[in-house]
C-alpha cells in the first residue's frame, strides 16, 4: 500500500470515528500490518507538530484517537462552550482515583473507602465520559462495577493505567486517644 494513501486513510478513519480505533483494526482495515500503522501514525504526529496543526493522534492502551492538540485546548473549548470540561470537585477526584486504582469496583466499595455517598459522583463522572458501567458483580444484589474510559487516559494525558503514580503506603495521624495508662498519640497505618 502506497504511504500516502495509508496516512490519509488513518486520518479519515480515525477523524470519522471519533472514537479510539485499535491498532489491530486499523491494520486489518488498511491490509497491512500493526507496526506500518504505528509508524504512519508516528510520522503523521511528526508532520502535525512541525505545521503546528490543530490536532494530534494519542495513543490510548493498544487504540488510537485523533484529538485536539493540547495547546489549542483553551481556545477550542471557548467556541464550544463546553460545560463537561468544568472542574472536578474534590469529591469527584477521589472518586475517580479509588476507581482508577481499583477498577472494576462497586459504588458499595467506593462508598466504604471514602465513608461517604457517591451516588452524585458517579454520576457526574459517568455523565463527564470519565468512568463507565463495567458490567455487573457475580454476588447478591448484582451491583454494578464501574472503571475508567479511553475519555479519562486521554483527559489526564495517559496512555494506559499503567502511567497512573504508583501509590505509597501512607501513614495516617488518628486523633489523640485518652488511655487510662498513656495519653500518647497512636499513629495507625492504612
Amino acid at each position: 500500500m502506497e504511504f500516502d494513501f495509508m496516512t490519509g486513510a488513518i486520518e479519515a478513519v480515525l477523524f470519522a470515528s471519533g472514537e479510539p480505533i485499535e491498532a489491530e483494526k486499523l491494520a486489518q482495515t488498511l491490509e497491512t500490518d500493526v507496526k506500518a500503522v504505528q509508524s504512519a501514525i508516528e510520522q503523521l504526529n511528526e508532520y502535525y507538530s512541525r505545521d503546528q496543526r490543530g490536532f494530534e493522534i494519542v495513543k490510548l492502551e493498544n487504540s488510537y484517537q485523533m484529538t485536539t492538540r493540547a495547546f489549542y485546548g483553551e481556545i477550542t473549548r471557548r467556541a464550544l462552550d463546553h460545560r463537561r470540561n468544568t472542574p472536578l470537585s474534590n469529591a469527584a477526584l477521589e472518586i475517580l482515583a479509588v476507581v482508577a486504582y481499583n477498577q472494576p469496583v462497586t459504588k458499595g466499595y467506593i462508598e466504604q473507602i471514602r465513608g461517604v455517598d457517591c451516588f452524585y459522583g458517579i454520576n457526574s463522572l459517568i455523565e463527564k465520559g470519565l468512568i463507565e458501567e463495567r458490567g455487573r458483580l457475580d454476588a447478591p444484589g448484582r451491583p454494578r462495577l464501574y472503571g475508567t474510559t479511553a475519555d479519562f487516559l486521554r483527559c489526564f494525558g495517559l496512555s494506559s493505567l499503567d502511567q497512573l503514580p504508583k501509590l505509597s503506603s501512607i501513614d495516617v495521624l488518628q486523633p489523640e486517644v485518652s488511655n487510662e495508662t498513656d495519653d500518647a498519640q497512636q499513629v495507625l497505618p492504612i
